[in-house]
């Protein structure tokens, strides 16, 4: 299994995960319960649809009561018209519960994204990472906007179209009940095999998030090594997979449905074949076997919404798993107590016996000591490799040292917030990031007290090889590689 491939399957309700995701749904429980309510005023309209037909035609047409029958028609009408409301209202409530949870989860995500170390990102690739904020979020909100008061509310017509049956005819409600078993062992074996499909499905689309990452951000690299046919080679084959993957899922989809289909059919015949029997006999009216035909079709509707359900809740724990696993990674720590506070900075630096590991185990800085004065130019001089940008990364506190102590004007920079560190440090890279927007967007890191004096201003004091010759207001001192550029 490969880095991108953390799709492990766990349980398909996962009572620690539940709780956490209800959270999101708590302050929305006022709306959420108004979903229920609309939603049980639904069923109550299409269980009460039959029972009025055979009302219709066991009292009205049976006697030609025509009077009578016309009140029904009105009474149809107007459940008809309550029931497209409430389907109308309960869309709208649920779809805006989901947008409004998703869009909690994912502030909430990037915010804590933001506050990681920068270690955390040298190991999780940024297509998982969007991944988790898109994909997985979005799949979290199916279930939390429609899932779970979906699920109810088809407990509750199967348990009111059992009880109206019952109440109906106990006898003929046995007999439709008899290809039930056939029910839920098609749907057991259903389950069992989609649930690998699915998986198969969400590896291949992280493998394909993960290749077309990689490849479009090293596109220059693909490029100068001639590497677009080999590249392309290899995306039609992830495609592929892809493709078998849902395949392979549409397949056990096409023998589920019909199947249910074929059993509704087989339970319509035996309510014919027997109501029949009963109706020659005198036993049974003809409205009441025409209830029970449309109640046995309201039967397996929310059976095939369960199974449906099912999926969608397995899949929302694996993405629940996932992103709290996120929401569990440590943020980094701001400071140490008691927290400094510091005057302007005069801008001495000392790096005492400092050690330092991306890994813990091979080590890139070893026993380092030097002290630069307020002032003072210096010039960090090596190889590739040799640990120039790694010191640079270490007084800005974007790794912490192994080992050894980094002072700024005689003070611990692990006591100084990271905020009030960092807002002092100015640092060029050579390797530049530039954002989507504009160059002033990009020079300002759109800071609205930046004037377009300032940001012209500070444009110009960056020269050729890449160094500030005069500090931006607010800066105390830079660091900088040699080679940077503001391109």
């Amino acid at each position: 299994m490969t880095l991108h491939e953390e799709e492990i399957l766990g349980k398909a309700y996962d009572g620690r995960l539940m709780k956490r995701l209800l959270r999101y749904l708590g302050p929305y429980w006022k709306m959420t319960t108004l979903a229920f309510l609309i939603l049980i005023i639904t069923t109550v309209a299409d269980l009460a649809f039959p029972y009025i037909i055979k009302i219709a035609i066991d009292q009205e047409i049976s006697r030609s009561n025509f009077a009578g029958l016309y009140h029904l028609a009105q009474l149809l009408l107007l459940i008809l018209v309550v029931r497209s409301l409430s389907i109308y209202v309960y869309t709208l409530l649920t779809r805006w519960l989901g947008q409004k949870i998703m869009y909690d989860m994912r502030r909430d995500l990037f915010s804590h994204l933001q506050q990681l170390p920068l270690s955390f990102y040298d190991k999780n690739p940024v297509g998982r990472l969007v991944t988790r904020l898109t994909n997985d979020i979005e799949t979290l909100n199916q279930m939390l906007s429609s899932g779970i008061v979906a699920v109810l509310g088809d407990l509750v017509v199967l348990v009111g179209i059992v009880f109206i049956m019952l109440r109906l005819n106990w006898q003929l409600a046995l007999a439709t009940f008899i290809v039930f078993p056939l029910i839920v062992l098609a749907t057991v074996l259903f389950r069992s095999r989609v649930r690998k499909a699915y998986r198969q499905i969400r590896i291949r689309i992280a493998r394909i998030n993960s290749f077309l990452q990689e490849n479009i951000s090293g596109m220059a690299t693909v490029q100068l090594f001639n590497r677009e046919k080999t590249n392309y080679e290899q995306f039609v084959d992830l495609n592929d997979q892809h493709r078998q993957a849902n395949e392979q899922s549409i397949v056990y989809h096409s023998i589920y449905y019909p199947s249910i289909n074929l059993f509704t059919s087989i339970s319509t015949g035996l309510i014919l074949w027997f109501g029949g029997l009963r109706m020659w006999a005198g036993t049974l009216s003809i409205g009441i076997l025409v209830a029970f035909i449309q109640y046995v079709r309201r039967f397996f509707e929310p059976i095939e919404d369960i199974a449906d359900k099912y999926n969608i809740m397995q899949a929302a724990m694996a993405s629940s798993e996932r992103v709290f696993a996120l929401f569990d990674e440590s943020e980094q720590l701001s400071h140490r107590e008691p927290q400094l506070i510091l005057p302007p900075a005069g801008g001495k630096i000392e790096f005492r016996n400092v050690n330092f590991s991306y890994n813990n185990t091979d080590w890139v800085l070893k026993n380092i000591s030097f002290i630069i004065q307020s002032g003072e130019k210096v010039a960090l001089v090596g190889a590739t490799g040799a640990g120039k940008t790694s010191i640079i990364s270490l007084m800005n506190r974007m790794y912490e040292p192994s080992q050894g102590l980094i002072l700024l004007d005689e003070q611990d920079i692990s006591m100084i917030s990271l905020a009030d560190l960092r807002q002092r440090i100015g640092v060029v890279l050579q390797d530049v990031f530039i954002f989507s927007g504009s160059v002033k967007q990009n020079i300002s890191l759109d800071d609205p007290n930046m004037s377009m004096e300032e940001i012209i201003s500070a444009a110009k004091r960056v020269n050729a090889h890449g160094f500030i010759e005069k500090l931006p207001k607010g800066y105390d001192f830079v660091l900088a590689e040699r080679g940077s550029n503001l391109s």
